[in-house]
């Protein structure tokens, strides 16, 4: 009877997911990005619970705000390499393995300039950040220290990136899995000795750890490809930083300034805290209802970037299509169900918050229509038009703060209104461009 199961089974899975085909590639990749993700996050969660109660709130606090900024310098240190490794990577593995070759050799010798010298910043300013800004002098020695995580976070963006583009979705939830059991008791063991120099010298120990488990695997990668990454010859690909990866290090760098000053544009209205606390509330919906669709374009934009460097139109769209419908799917029950119960969901977060169904109405429509809007960003991205991407978020940055200041008045409703108006305009443009450029591709594989 289990033997007959399996082969039902094998039956189904080939009928529906045959072995090479988009959708068994897709199925492949979603189901390791989230096993991936769910994996670090789960071992992000528990180990941050007992380090929060070893060094209490004051000490977790400290360690909080020495993260964030070292997430805010990261920003300039990745340099939007990741990306670039991930669609060059997918596009040209099997078509020009040299070439991949070099663009990861570039990568990585940028990431670690890009690194060292972000890091290098962050040395300088740190007596300045603490002091200054922190008030905090005491925490000037930790920042210096954290440096090393700014530096290894950039090198291992690019790595990430690169091993994405080879979708070895399998082999990063692995390195993952690895990181984290070798990670959880130097963590551990350095918040108990240590204290909070123990957690963040943990810290940048558990970044190392991830940098070797990744570099092997890209070693494996490679070998699988007949890749070789040249690092002498490596420089011949630098046009590919003007064209991909500056522009997607400034679409990325414009997202956190324009959220912060519309968010302090509510904060500095009359009860703009107790606004913000429903805003902050209602986002937490916004970011849970994006996670997996943010896990199916992960998996689609090096699927995507492969098949329109062969100028598989076809398959490109029928792609696009697919995670479109997909994404749809999987975000329109949950909508749903916050329209119907927006009120209650709200009045769950205590007194004061049951003000704000409405703003929830409106943060699960803009979820919605970023969910659908994500797979036509995906085309943009994987057709290296990141000038052009760039040029349509400073469009929604313009948008979003505008639209803000004229209805900040209306409170969280008003700022989660603004951010809606934003995407709308966002999503008509990308979806503009996408019908061009498809139809571009079309015309050029019909008449070549």
């Amino acid at each position: 009877m289990i033997e007959a199961l399996k082969i039902k089974i094998d039956h189904l899975k080939n009928a529906y997911l045959p072995v090479g085909s988009l959708r068994a590639r897709i199925a492949k990749g979603a189901f390791w990005s989230l096993v991936g993700a769910v994996i670090a996050r789960g071992l992000s969660l528990v180990s941050s619970i007992i380090v929060a109660r070893l060094l209490g709130t004051v000490g977790y606090g400290e360690l909080g705000i020495i993260q964030s900024t070292v997430g805010m310098f990261g920003v300039f240190a990745g340099f939007g390499l990741g990306m670039t490794s991930t669609k060059y990577v997918a596009e040209f593995r099997e078509k020009d393995p040299a070439k991949a070759g070099r663009i990861i050799a570039l990568s990585s010798l940028i990431a670690f300039i890009s690194g060292g010298i972000i890091s290098l910043i962050l040395i300088l300013l740190s007596p300045f950040l603490a002091t200054r800004t922190l008030s905090a002098p005491h925490l000037s020695n930790l920042l210096l220290i954290s440096s090393g995580l700014l530096f290894l976070g950039a090198i291992n963006g690019a790595q990430t990136g690169a091993l994405s583009g080879f979708e070895a979705f399998r082999t990063i939830a692995i390195v993952n899995l690895l990181s984290g059991i070798i990670s959880f008791p130097l963590l551990i063991a350095g918040v108990w000795f240590f204290k909070l120099e123990g957690a963040v010298i943990a810290l940048i120990g558990s970044m190392f750890v991830n940098y070797i488990l990744n570099k092997i695997a890209i070693n494996k990668e490679c070998a699988k490809f007949n890749i070789r990454p040249d690092f002498q010859t490596g420089f011949q690909e630098l046009p590919v930083l003007w064209k991909f990866s500056l522009p997607a290090f400034l679409s990325s760098a414009m997202v956190g300034p324009v959220t912060w000053l519309c968010n302090a544009m509510l904060v500095n209205q009359p009860n703009g805290y107790a606004e913000m606390g429903i805003f902050n509330a209602a986002n937490q919906w916004f970011n849970a209802l994006l996670f997996l669709p943010g896990i199916m374009s992960q998996v689609v934009v090096p699927i995507l970037s492969e098949r329109l460097g062969m100028n598989d139109n076809i398959n490109s769209t029928k792609l696009l299509f697919f995670t479109i419908r997909t994404n749809g799917i999987i975000i329109f029950i949950i909508v749903v169900f916050g329209f119907v119960f927006n009120q209650n969901i709200m009045n769950f977060y205590g007194k004061g918050f049951e003000s704000g169904g409405s703003t929830l109405i409106v943060v699960l429509l803009t979820a919605g229509l970023l969910a659908i809007q994500i797979p036509v960003g995906n085309v943009i991205f994987a057709s290296g038009k990141m000038w052009l991407g760039f040029i349509i978020n400073l469009g929604w940055g313009f948008v979003f703060i505008t639209g803000t200041w004229l209805l900040i008045r209306f409170g969280s409703l008003g700022l989660a209104s603004a951010r809606l108006i934003a995407y709308i305009v966002h999503a008509v443009w990308t979806f503009w461009f996408a019908s061009i450029f498809l139809k571009k591709t079309k015309r050029e594989v019909l008449y070549d």
